[in-house]
């Protein structure tokens, strides 16, 4: 492995005058290893090159007295290089040599270009001995060198027999690829490579990579988009319009495109766009809804078309004429990437025969036990081959999920039929010639706990690659789409080349998982050609249209720097909203008509044109200027000046709007005379006031918008009463309350107005809002909920709607509730329990929503443990909506006082087996549990003897003594088994020894623990034989199968290699005396499954192996 190595500062002790070599630091050759695209690299190569071959004939060489010595320049890709070479090496024993940038003291700043070169000393004797090394990297102003600091050994450099120097003559070739270096913020997939990618919804690669890969077969497209759909159908909630949508959209679309239409079809939730599944996983699911969506259709039978291959499963009898066979169809393979070093190796692997013999005999219903042969052949194989690589295993030891990074090669051409045909079945079909052409290579890089997805695709099967990576699409070269892909490791040598030359190695972590291969025969089938007749009519209408839509607002958005929104509220806007949409201030603007008029228009002539739209005189209009007060309430502060009038609404913007969004809100006001007809403004005076007024019903708990007046600052409220009851439609003489509306953030502010104080000692300006009701007698205060303005307006502010969903289907049917944010803990139990009809609300327990994954938390709330409603909604300063409910057989606060366990209880002598759901006061012992277990369960004798233990991993962790207290019993993995003492262990000899033992079976190399472990009492100086029999009898298993059990000794969770021959002593393997954990058992192989008791424990599945699902 060659390292390679850029310039730097020379050492101190060099004249400070000289230029500036590189120090004897190195890098691996080639392209640096690089972070995935999440990583913010903004620059990546891609195959377009320009390269060019330098050679450099430097005379004298052995009496040069420069220390370093540059070449003439040389141009490759428009730019000026050079060689640098150090004749007696760069403060080391070795030649050194660079490519250096000429001139990049001139270049302009950001300059950059990624560079592949080689540098040789030719040898003149021989150029076969000519000695070159490879390099790669980006060049740029401040690393505009990069070389070789030891390129050979000054020794063998100089002996002249060995000819690198000749005549005093040392020939130099330099070879300069300069690839063209892409700005992704700046890149247009399209228009570089003809196909856009599709966008990443959080963590959506693996579904990305599936999508462009059967996207990329065009019979299959074709299929999609001859699937019935109508114009009636909304994208959204119809999976084959989805599908067809994303198509079309690849297919014609200069964008990336996005995918939540499609995952919604799925009935996936935002929840599930961030969830990392398996592609496999994923391509059978998909594969089985379109499946099932074609029947009955034109397309109906697509999909098996395209990937259905089948195989003959044997079994095949050696010394007897009996043979079984069954055959199964496929839709991908899942080869094995472990102990394989290629595709054939698996496939090898795959039908290899597997002899039964000896303890595993095969069992004829004709014959008995006999030796027999047991395989898989191919019966066919479908036209699209899709080959699943295993490059994930449980690690048992690690109880994890760990990738396989091992190099695994795959061909770009595989041939099924070689050496004769020896993965075919006899009933194979030789006539078809199974050769097939790598069409995608769907990649992920990371590790066994997620990472990053993309494919290599080369969609018309040429010569050219291109890989799909979310919203990017790049040519690559075959060797980047293959070669790099096979994984394994790759050489990293040391950066001290004196000290220690021993490479180092590194995983590649990015590698293959998924092959598809096209079969040659089929290539003109399913290549076929594809027009605008293949699209659905109202598909193309519905794509025009939004694209239409887009453009009008890409349009909108480019012109936007020329238009102001201008947005006019009116009196009509405020009787529209005020109770129904809002209830504090006058107007939700993000509700109202906005106006799009270009910065130039004054007012003056914005008047004209509300003229024409409204129908309103000019001389009746008065714009109004809205601000932000100090207590974050918004209302109405000034009207224009005539100067203003006469601005542009792009200068008034300007001025009024501090952010600076191109925004102009105004209050148009229209003086209205008799019949509402619109009259002259009158004049506003500094005494007049502009008050907007809204009317509060107790009865209905009804808020409306009635007006606004002019009134005198000098005046009262006592002067407008009779204005204001007929705004209301009230008696003359109705007494009434009114109340100013001050704020409602952080809280609600709304103070009681003295109708005998001026409006100018109560503090009211313009734009201030008065809300008023009738006056409220004291025996109607307790008819009314919100018997006043106040009180209404607390109530709104605190109002909050709540979905119930009950806990065991948390995504199931829900109720709603509208409550207080202020309802107490007894107050929400109470309306639930309402609603369910639950007559005491002390059964009832809520658990909180957790807003990041959408599931209920871990832990409930507990009885009055939170005391509003808007603590148990409350998530991190995020409220949300949700709670879940569950109905109790006991009051929660009794339930809290007591330990709920999960028993499965195992009789002695019938093997039956029993659920109970134990409690306990906090505190109680083992023993107390025992004998509530006791009153619950049938007993094989009135002086029972009980055994409670836990099981983890199909293994007995944890023996409880009566005397522990159950607070530390763990249920978590599953029920605490609890169990009869038989007769045989009851009184056990002084030398006998109470073991457990645990099933497995080897799955290939690996050990894998399953079904039930139980204790056994061995006795002292038992053989095994003995040990057998009495366990065939205690699990009654037959004859024929417990022939092939084979028993053996575990020790640490490590499974003995040698097993237990019927004449050993068993006792003698296990130490006498052992404290802790059961880490000694009994081990028994076999993997015909385990007689069952009905309860298995917790098989400890990974809570991010969550199954893929499609709902619609």
């Amino acid at each position: 492995m060659t390292m390679v190595t850029p310039r730097a500062a020379e050492l101190l002790q060099q004249d400070q005058d000289e230029e500036m070599p590189a120090p004897d630091q190195e890098v691996i050759q080639g392209t640096q290893p690089m972070e995935d695209s999440a990583s913010g690299v903004k620059n990546e190569q891609i195959p377009e090159t320009s390269t060019s071959r330098f050679t450099w004939t430097i005379e004298n060489f052995s009496k040069l007295s420069n220390r370093k010595l540059y070449s003439d320049a040389f141009v490759v890709g428009g730019y000026k290089w050079r060689v640098l070479v150090f004749p007696t090496g760069n403060n080391v024993e070795y030649l050194s040599m660079y490519v250096d940038v000429a001139d990049a003291n001139l270049l302009p700043y950001g300059w950059n270009k990624y560079a592949q070169f080689s540098l040789a000393v030719i040898n003149q004797l021989d150029s076969k001995d000519s000695l070159r090394k490879e390099a790669a990297h980006h060049f740029s102003i401040r690393e505009s060198d990069w070389g070789f600091t030891s390129f050979m050994p000054l020794g063998d450099l100089y002996d002249l027999n060995k000819g690198y120097v000749v005549n005093d003559q040392c020939i130099i070739e330099a070879e300069v690829a300069v690839h063209k270096v892409v700005d992704y913020l700046n890149y247009d997939s399209k228009k570089e490579t003809g196909y856009v990618g599709l966008k990443n919804q959080g963590a959506t690669c693996y579904m990305n990579s599936l999508l462009q890969t059967l996207y990329h077969i065009p019979y299959f497209r074709k299929a999609v988009y001859h699937m019935p759909t109508t114009e009636n159908d909304t994208p959204s909630g119809n999976i084959l319009l989805a599908l067809q949508s994303l198509f079309c959209k690849l297919q014609h679309g200069d964008n990336s495109v996005s995918t939540k239409e499609l995952t919604k079809s799925f009935g996936w939730d935002s929840v599930d766009s961030f969830l990392q599944h398996d592609v496999q996983e994923l391509n059978r699911v998909l594969c089985e809804k379109l499946e099932h969506k074609m029947k009955g259709t034109a397309v109906e039978g697509t999909i098996e078309k395209l990937f259905e291959g089948h195989h003959m499963n044997y079994i095949e009898c050696i010394n007897v004429d009996y043979k079984s066979s069954r055959k199964e169809s496929f839709y991908d393979l899942a080869l094995d990437v472990k102990g394989c070093s290629d595709v054939y190796a698996s496939f090898d692997k795959y039908v290899e025969v597997e002899r039964l013999e000896g303890d595993n005999k095969y069992q004829s219903d004709k014959h008995g036990l006999q030796d027999a042969k047991k395989g898989m052949l191919f019966i066919d194989f479908p036209p699209v081959l899709q080959l699943q690589l295993k490059r994930f295993e449980y690690d048992f030891r690690k109880d994890t999920m760990v990738k396989i990074n091992d190099r695994y090669e795959f061909p770009l051409q595989l041939d099924l039929d070689k050496d004769g045909g020896k993965y075919l079945s006899p009933d194979a079909d030789r006539r078809v010639r199974n050769l097939y052409t790598l069409h995608s290579v769907l990649v992920h890089n990371g590790g066994g706990h997620g990472g990053h997805y993309y494919a290599f695709i080369r969609p018309d099967l040429s010569d050219i690659w291109y890989k799909f990576d979310d919203e990017r699409v790049t040519k690559e070269d075959m060797k980047r789409a293959i070669e790099d892909q096979y994984g394994g490791e790759e050489e990293l040598p040391h950066t001290n080349p004196g000290l220690n030359t021993t490479p180092l190695k590194f995983t590649k972590h990015s590698n293959a998982y998924m092959l598809v291969y096209i079969r040659e025969s089929d290539k003109g089938n399913f290549f076929c050609d594809l027009d605008e007749k293949d699209i659905p009519e109202h598909l193309k209408i519905r794509l025009i249209k939004e694209n239409e839509e887009k453009e009008y607002k890409k349009k909108e958005k480019a012109e936007a720097h020329m238009y102001t929104a201008l947005k006019v509220a009116q009196d009509s806007d405020f009787a529209e909203q005020i109770g129904k949409h809002i209830y504090f201030d006058l107007v939700d603007f993000d509700k109202i008509r906005s106006f799009r008029a270009p910065k130039y228009l004054t007012l003056n002539q914005a008047k004209d044109e509300f003229s024409k739209e409204f129908g309103i005189p000019v001389q009746s209009q008065r714009f109004w200027l809205w601000a932000k007060r100090v207590n974050n309430t918004y209302r109405l502060t000034r009207p224009l000046t005539l100067q203003e009038e006469a601005s542009t609404v792009g200068q008034l913007a300007d001025a009024s709007n501090k952010s600076h969004n191109s925004e102009l809100k105004l209050f148009l006001e229209v003086a209205l005379g008799q019949e509402n007809r619109p009259i002259a403004l009158p004049l506003k005076t500094k005494d007049d006031i502009l008050i907007f007024f809204k009317l509060y019903d107790p009865e209905k708990e009804e808020l409306r918008y009635v007006g606004r007046l002019f009134v005198k600052a000098s005046g009262k409220p006592a002067d407008i009463v009779h204005k204001l009851n007929e705004m209301a439609g009230f008696e003359p003489d109705e007494d009434i309350e009114l109340y100013e509306e001050i704020k409602f953030e952080p809280s609600v502010m709304c103070e009681l107005i003295d109708i005998n104080y001026s409006f100018h000692s109560s503090q009211l300006e313009d734009g201030d809002i008065i809300c008023y009701q009738k006056s409220c007698s004291p025996e109607k205060l307790d008819q009314y909920q919100h018997a006043d303005v106040p009180s209404f307006f607390e109530y709104i502010h605190n109002r909050q709607v709540v979905h119930f969903r009950l806990l065991e289907k948390p995504k199931g049917d829900y109720f709603s509730l509208e409550l207080s944010k202020r309802s107490t803990y007894d107050d929400v139990v109470e309306k639930v329990a309402d609603q369910l009809g639950l007559d005491d609300p002390s059964k009832l327990r809520l658990t909180p929503h957790h807003p990041y994954s959408q599931q209920p938390k871990p832990h409930y709330i507990k009885y009055r443990g939170l005391h509003h409603l808007s603590d148990m909604l409350t998530h991190a300063n995020q409220l949300c909506d949700i709670l879940y409910y569950e109905i109790l057989d006991i009051p929660l606060p009794v339930l809290q006082d007591l330990i709920t366990l999960r028993v499965v209880f195992y009789h002695a002598t019938n093997n039956e087996v029993s659920y109970h759901s134990i409690r306990l006061p906090k505190g109680s012992t083992i023993s107390e549990l025992i004998e509530d277990i006791k009153s619950k369960v049938e007993l094989s004798c009135n002086d029972s003897e009980f055994r409670l233990f836990e099981v983890f991993n199909y293994k007995i962790r944890k023996v409880y003594q009566p005397t522990e207290m159950i607070d530390s019993v763990i249920d978590h993995n599953g029920p605490l088994c609890v169990e009869e003492v038989p007769e045989e262990e009851r009184n056990p000899g002084t030398l006998d020894r109470l073991v457990h033992v645990c099933h497995f079976f080897k799955d290939k190399r690996h050990i894998q623990f399953y079904g039930e472990p139980f204790f056994f009492l061995i006795r002292d100086g038992e053989a095994l034989s003995d040990i057998k029999m009495r366990i065939q009898k205690r699990l009654q298993v037959s004859d024929e199968i417990f022939l092939k059990w084979k028993f053996t000794y575990i020790a640490h969770g490590r499974v003995s290699s040698e097993y237990f021959q019927d004449s050993d002593i068993v006792l003698s393997r296990f130490q006498k005396n052992v404290y802790g954990p059961w880490e000694y058992c009994i081990g028994v192989e076999h993997s015909d499954g385990t007689p069952k008791r009905s309860c298995l424990p917790n098989q400890n599945r990974n809570s991010f192996d969550k199954a893929v699902k499609i709902y619609n």
